[in-house]
């Protein structure tokens, strides 16, 4: 039987908390050296100025050469990373309204400062994305919260990190259960009107207000102490260092020299 897109998500879920099976390249790397370089990549690619669009676009570097690395197709991690594009769109698109500086002029036309900021926000937000989806693919949701844990940042953020992940598919399976209670009912319709639409969000609120309140009844009949299980933490190997020593320098070397005009200056 085919899954429907709220059981696709579901399964996504269940596979991303844990570090995948199957082995590859960067696998059996520590979590805090993959968790390191992504801060590092995201803190050096979102300082870059947004008229830079050229120096933004070599950091597609990292995600490129890490993607077959972690044994996934890069462009199964480019389209994954497209889901976000709606919401890079609505956050960019009034850059080019209320900013006509002039740029530079191709074939006749015009090309203002805020095109290019607006194209630079997509590429930084899809870039941004693959880097993230790679670090979760890699590492694990419940390893990544650990390593936040050991590099000393708030328990009470790692926490609510893990328990917003964990019960995402609380919701979704309270949705999963409605929807197939309104197939059941419809009668081979497929297409229903915008008002059932609103009771259909409302009910599912309510639903999982009551499923939540049942959970943190069961979390306090099992003497919760502010703290969720994850992964034993792995040990801190010559691997990890290696990794940080390739990448780092490779990312800062991307932030403060200027690829695009060396190139140009060795052409000539």
């Amino acid at each position: 039987m085919q899954q429907t897109r709220l059981e696709k998500a579901i399964t996504i879920l269940n596979a991303r908390q844990d570090k995948p099976e199957v082995a590859s390249h960067i696998g059996d790397i520590d979590a805090r050296a993959l968790l390191i370089v992504t801060v590092v990549y995201l803190v050096a690619m979102l300082s870059v100025p947004l008229q830079r669009t050229d120096a933004i676009i070599w950091f597609a570097v990292y995600p490129i050469i890490s993607a077959p690395l972690a044994h996934i197709p890069y462009e199964r991690l480019f389209r994954n990373s497209l889901y976000v594009l709606p919401l890079l769109f609505f956050i960019g698109i009034f850059n080019p309204i209320y900013d006509h500086t002039p740029s530079f002029i191709v074939f006749g036309i015009t090309v203002s400062t805020g095109w290019i900021s607006f194209i630079s926000i997509l590429i930084r937000g899809l870039l941004a994305t693959q880097a993230l989806l790679l670090l979760i693919h890699v590492a694990g949701f419940n390893e990544m919260c650990e390593s936040l844990r050991r590099l000393g940042f708030p328990g009470v953020i790692v926490t609510q990190l893990l328990m917003v992940y964990r019960y995402l598919e609380v919701l979704l399976q309270e949705a999963l259960t409605m929807q197939r209670a309104r197939l059941a009912r419809s009668y081979g319709r497929s297409s229903f009107r915008a008002s059932m639409w609103g009771a259909f969000v409302g009910q599912l609120l309510l639903r999982t207000i009551e499923r939540s309140h049942r959970i943190n009844m069961a979390m306090k009949a099992r003497c919760f102490h502010g703290s969720l299980s994850t992964s034993p933490p792995s040990r801190w190997d010559t691997a990890a260092t290696v990794y940080c020593l390739i990448w780092i320098p490779v990312i800062l070397t991307l932030r403060f020299l200027d690829i695009t005009l060396l190139l140009l200056s060795l052409l000539q």
